[in-house]
């Protein structure tokens, strides 16, 4: 199961080219950027990690893609993504945000149903990768000793 966040999740991933040409689009609009990264990609997550701090002044599109690229290089079976800022509205607003990198195994996600009083029933998912201890969910490493299996 392949995860669908962000804008363009159900198209093939990105080339550079193509995500250059967002950046550019984001760039020409006035939008602050930021690379994102996780091992939980639920879609209740929304507290991804950072890498760096967000281009507010940036303007070069190959800064903020050579950026993305060093996020892969670090943390290639991790989740990346960018995301772009509108502050037009007095408040930075999520204009645009996009996966783009994935681990090469994505486990998916089991449905969990649960029935309550008045046989009402609730349902949770709960992704596989969260059964493993977090920094270690995709590439195979132990959080505890950063050594592989």
């Amino acid at each position: 199961m392949r995860i669908t966040q962000g804008t363009f999740s159900y198209l093939p991933d990105f080339t550079d080219e193509e995500i250059a040409a967002q950046v550019r689009y984001s760039v020409d609009n006035g939008w602050a950027l930021a690379v994102e990264y996780t091992d939980d990609p639920h879609p209740r997550n929304v507290y991804w990690e950072m890498w760096g701090l967000p281009y507010f002044d940036v303007h070069e599109v190959e800064a903020v893609v050579g950026e993305v690229n060093r996020c892969r290089e670090t943390y290639p079976d991790q989740y990346i993504r960018l995301c772009a800022y509108d502050a037009k509205l007095g408040r930075q607003t999520t204009a645009l945000a996009f996966i783009v990198n994935r681990p090469k195994n994505e486990p998916g996600f089991r449905l969990a149903r649960t029935e309550g009083p008045g046989r009402t029933l609730a349902y949770t998912m709960a992704p596989y990768a969260a059964d493993a201890p977090h920094g270690g969910r995709y590439n195979g490493r132990s959080a505890e000793s950063g050594k592989k299996k």
